[in-house]
Parts: structure tokens; C-alpha cells; sequence
């Protein structure tokens, strides 16, 4: 029997429920949802009972978990209530978003780039917004080159979005002085940033 696969990462409760739920409802008695925090793989996990299927949670690299469900018999359509699944990120931790390439998905480097520059302009349209973006390794193209992005990134910061360049990545492209956004960063500031938020993001 095929399992259909729901990649869920990155987004919030109770999206991940909804989408199980419209697959199960669906007729897909198998199925197998990857998710990148414990509050959704707990409320998957919890849903999926609720609809009498057998739950298997799989912990995997990067703080992700796949959870496979597995109905007995066609899933009925039945009340449900999204704001039980609710799991908002908690209050002063947040989000934050990590830029690390200057090419979004494999292929073409072009489409790549072009791709990365309108998922930069569609954050300020996601709720919520990310406390802070981090840009390393060729990542710090965006904030220091003429593109798409920049004019993105300069209200996203008039916004209250933090915005950190890799400083040793800006020196070996030779970017120092051209930076247009955002603040020059050590490894440390990073390190913090990620370590501290309540989500990681990345677009890759």
C-alpha cells in the first residue's frame, strides 16, 4: 500500500493537524507526516488517535520527527475544532529565519537565486514574522549585493527584524564594505540566535 508523505516543517499548529486531517479524510489510510518541533509532532500524534488510526513517531536529524499513521478502515468527516491544536511559539524566544546559500533548491544556480529573492520578499506576508534573520556563507550575497531581496530586508528591519552577516563569511567574498542591511556578526551572535529561538527556518 503507498503512503502518502505530508512535509510539515516549518509550518505552525495547527496547519500540520489540518493537513493530516484533509489527507485522511481523503481516503489515505496511510500516512507518513514529518514535522520540525515536539508541539506538532505531539498534536499529529494526538489527532491521529483521536481518529482511531495506529501512531508511530520516528525521531530524525535536526530536531525533526516523522510520524506514521495508519487508519483502520475510511476515516469519516467529523467535528473538528483547530484551536485545540494551537501551539503558538512561545513569547520573547521566536523565530528566526537562517540564510546560508545564495540559491534556493538545486538545479539551476539562476533559478535558484531569482527564487530566493521572492522567498525573502514573502516573509513580511507569513505570520508571525522572524525576530531575526541570519545570513552566512554565501547566504550574505542578499544583504550586500543589489537584488530583490534588499528592499525586503530594509522594511523587514524597519519592522523590528534583526538582521546579522556572517562577518567572516562578508571578508572572504570580499564584501565587507558593501554591506547595505542588516550588522556584521561573529559565530558567537549566531550560535546564540539559533540556539536560543523557539524555531529555525531555513528555506533549504
Amino acid at each position: 500500500m503507498d503512503i502518502l508523505t505530508l512535509n510539515c516543517r516549518g509550518l505552525n499548529c495547527p496547519q500540520p493537524v489540518i493537513q493530516t486531517k484533509d489527507a485522511l479524510e481523503q481516503g489515505h489510510s496511510s500516512l507518513e507526516v514529518i514535522v520540525d518541533n515536539e508541539a506538532s509532532m505531539g498534536n499529529v500524534s494526538r489527532f491521529g488517535r483521536s481518529r482511531n488510526c495506529t501512531v508511530t513517531v520516528t525521531t530524525l536529524d535536526e530536531g525533526c520527527f516523522k510520524i506514521l499513521l495508519e487508519a483502520d478502515g475510511e476515516v469519516q468527516k467529523s467535528v473538528f475544532d483547530a484551536s485545540e491544536y494551537s501551539c503558538p511559539i512561545p513569547e520573547g524566544k521566536g523565530l528566526v529565519y537562517v540564510i546560508s546559500s545564495a540559491s534556493m533548491g538545486r538545479g539551476s544556480d539562476e533559478l535558484g537565486w531569482a527564487l530566493l529573492q521572492t522567498y525573502i520578499q514573502t516573509i513580511k506576508d507569513v505570520d508571525p514574522l522572524p525576530t531575526k534573520i541570519v545570513f552566512y556563507n554565501e547566504g550574505v550575497r542578499l544583504v550586500a549585493e543589489e537584488s530583490g531581496a534588499l528592499e525586503a530586508l530594509r522594511k523587514l528591519q524597519e519592522k523590528g527584524v534583526e538582521i546579522f552577516a556572517c562577518g567572516t563569511c562578508l571578508d572572504f567574498f570580499k564584501l565587507t564594505a558593501a554591506l547595505k542591511v542588516g550588522q556584521i556578526s561573529n559565530m558567537y551572535d549566531i550560535m546564540n540566535s539559533v540556539n536560543s529561538a523557539a524555531r529555525v527556518v531555513s528555506p533549504f
